[in-house]
């Protein structure tokens, strides 16, 4: 028993001390966003702040750059993207899965390969093609490249393993085709694998620099990182107490959406890795 309390505590502490690790920098972002900055560049190092500045700093945040139209930005771009994903991944996924066919090995195996391809071996082909289509500084150049996701794909394909092939034989003998077997059994036996997905597209496309830097160059059609880039690119110079206050506005949407989405997200990671 004392063993047993011992070995709790333990975990206890180093999941304690893990969680303050990883949430030092979000603490010290809220800290800074209520200093002056006076008080940033000074020698003391102190979360509290000696004079409150939040209100200051958050209407900064507000009225130097278009913050509604940078979080306005990030929605419709990461909606489109997710969506265009697992429209193509799900019967994709379902297909490898389910189907018998020849060349169910050699995908897979595309699969697998493509997952070691990054955006950045593919950036500069893919701006020659949409400068030269011109598209450059809209929604489809931001959407476009991100349209097939191998890993949702992948991911997918670990979660269907594991649905009973006796639903989908009942399916086909109640004269369902394949294409209604995805949308009325497949589908909504899968929200627990497209919530976990979701997450890990919204926060990876939300995030994204990189790209947006390079398509886009309107400040109309600049998401969430590219606009703090902006933000720090002011006449006024760099306000950090302000920029961290712009950074605590884009980033508590993707606070909030794993929060409500929590027990989704850690469901479908446990049966993704489930064997059928």
């Amino acid at each position: 028993m004392t063993r047993l309390s011992l070995g709790r505590v333990l975990r206890l502490s180093l999941l304690s001390l893990g969680a303050l690790i990883f949430l030092a920098p979000y603490l010290f972002m809220i800290s800074t966003a209520g200093k002056a900055q006076s008080e940033i560049f000074s020698s003391s190092l102190a979360l509290i702040p000696e004079q409150w500045s939040y209100v200051e700093n958050f209407t900064k945040a507000l009225s130097r750059v278009s913050m509604p139209t940078l979080l306005w930005n990030g929605v419709v771009v990461c909606a489109l993207i997710f969506i265009v994903q697992v429209v193509v991944a799900i019967p994709c996924a379902y297909a490898m899965a389910k189907l018998k066919f020849r060349a169910a090995r050699l995908m897979m195996v595309l699969v697998m390969l493509g997952l070691l391809v990054p955006i950045h071996a593919t950036a500069l082909p893919l701006y020659v093609a949409f400068d030269r289509l011109s598209v450059l500084n809209s929604y489809m150049a931001l959407v476009a490249p991100f349209s097939i996701s191998v890993f949702a794909i992948f991911l997918f394909l670990q979660f269907f393993r594991a649905l009973p092939d006796d639903l989908i034989h009942a399916a086909r003998l109640d004269g369902m085709s394949e294409t209604g077997i995805v949308a009325r059994v497949v589908v909504p036996n899968a929200w627990p694998a497209i919530t976990a997905f979701a997450i890990f597209s919204v926060v990876a496309h939300w995030n994204d620099l990189f790209w947006p830097l390079v398509v886009v160059t309107n400040q109309e059609y600049a998401t969430p990182p590219l606009g703090l880039l902006y933000f720090r690119a002011a006449e006024a110079g760099d306000d950090y107490g302000a920029l961290m206050a712009a950074t605590l506005i884009i980033t508590l949407p993707l606070v909030a959406a794993f929060l409500i989405a929590q027990k989704r997200f850690v469901e479908g990671i446990t049966m993704t890795g489930l064997k059928g």
